[in-house]
């Protein structure tokens, strides 16, 4: 049974930092692409950033130079760095992961719980 629990979310200023992570168990994170989606109040579940089983990693342009995906494969879990924070980057983040899938939240089956990020001005 594939299970995923992120935590690392808060509370932050624009422009701090936060880094998020995604414990996963039931599969290995070495054959899973794994994404981070976000979805802030009213609007539509976006994807963040994704990495593939050989670690290519796929970013939104919002996030771009701002975002870092990574994953240790013998912790078996997935992170997200996030520097230079903004407002608009307020939102629950997601982790998720499938034998394969890219930035669209279609393309996955399995989903964590969801962890706050709020970044005021």
């Amino acid at each position: 049974q594939v299970q995923l629990v992120a935590s690392g979310g808060g509370s932050v200023q624009a422009v701090g930092s936060l880094r998020l992570s995604c414990a996963a168990s039931g599969y290995k994170n070495s054959t899973f692409c794994m994404c981070w989606f976000r979805q802030a109040p009213g609007k539509e579940r976006e994807g963040v950033a994704a990495i593939d089983s050989d670690g290519i990693t796929e970013y939104a342009d919002s996030v771009k130079g701002r975002f870092t995906i990574s994953k240790d494969n013998a912790k078996n879990t997935l992170y997200l760095q996030m520097n230079s924070l903004k407002p608009e980057d307020t939102a629950m983040y997601y982790c998720a992961a499938d034998e394969w899938g890219a930035l669209a939240p279609d393309e996955y089956n399995y989903w964590g719980q969801g962890t706050q990020v709020t970044v005021s001005s």
